[in-house]
């Protein structure tokens, strides 16, 4: 399993540990991931992401995945995220 959002595409970052001596060896910044599971209204039951905590708040700031994934680019989605994404906007355009 990747250590990348599903939503945001975030995923690690490398940097270095700098000692108080200025010795500097090799790290990795890992995204603050959450395994989740949000309600699509639109299909009336729970989707299950592994997104970051960041992606968790814009979710919720855009008024749910479905408005989220709305405005999201294909690009900087998971293949999982792209399946629902077609789902929800399948769903939209019967109703």
């Amino acid at each position: 399993m990747s250590r990348r959002c599903e939503l945001t595409g975030k995923g690690p970052m490398v940097g270095n540990n700098v000692s108080h001596a200025k010795n500097r060896t090799r790290r990795r910044f890992l995204p603050n991931l959450n395994d989740v599971s949000l309600m699509s209204e639109t299909l009336g039951r729970p989707v299950k992401l592994r997104i970051s905590a960041a992606a968790l708040r814009t979710v919720d700031h855009r008024g749910g995945i479905d408005a989220f994934l709305a405005k999201a680019k294909d690009v900087e989605l998971s293949a999982n995220a792209l399946k629902v994404k077609k789902e929800i906007a399948k769903a939209q355009a019967s109703a």
